[in-house]
């Protein structure tokens, strides 16, 4: 199973910026979907995260300005990031708990990641 992210970038304070992440190999189901993030010298942090059905969480920080959401036919799931500040830059990583047709309970899963900078 591998995870693709992809959509990160440069932008400037204020502005907004969507990340895709897709789900490909051997899958039978995948549950819950999310994104995290990693700024330089600090630790990974939710940003948020979906079930199979649509049950979203987020992280204080991007309440309000990031709307996390999922596709089950194209097994992706997309972040909308607006108002983005400064402290926003980071490394954004997609994660997936999947299942594969030979699995007794589904195993988690880490995209590459895709950076993010907002700067002017």
């Amino acid at each position: 199973v591998q995870l693709q992210a992809s959509g990160g970038g440069l932008v400037q304070p204020g502005g907004s910026l969507r990340l895709s992440c897709a789900a490909s190999g051997s899958i039978y189901t995948i549950d819950a979907m999310g994104w995290y993030r990693q700024a330089p010298g600090k630790e990974r942090e939710l940003v948020a995260t979906i079930t199979s059905g649509g049950r979203t969480n987020y992280g204080d920080s991007v309440k309000g300005r990031f709307t996390i959401s999922r596709d089950n036919a194209k097994n992706t799931v997309y972040l909308e990031m607006n108002s983005l500040k400064p402290e926003d830059t980071a490394a954004y990583y997609c994660n997936a708990n999947v299942r594969r047709m030979w699995d007794d309970t589904p195993r988690n899963y880490w995209g590459q990641g895709t950076q993010v900078t907002v700067s002017s």
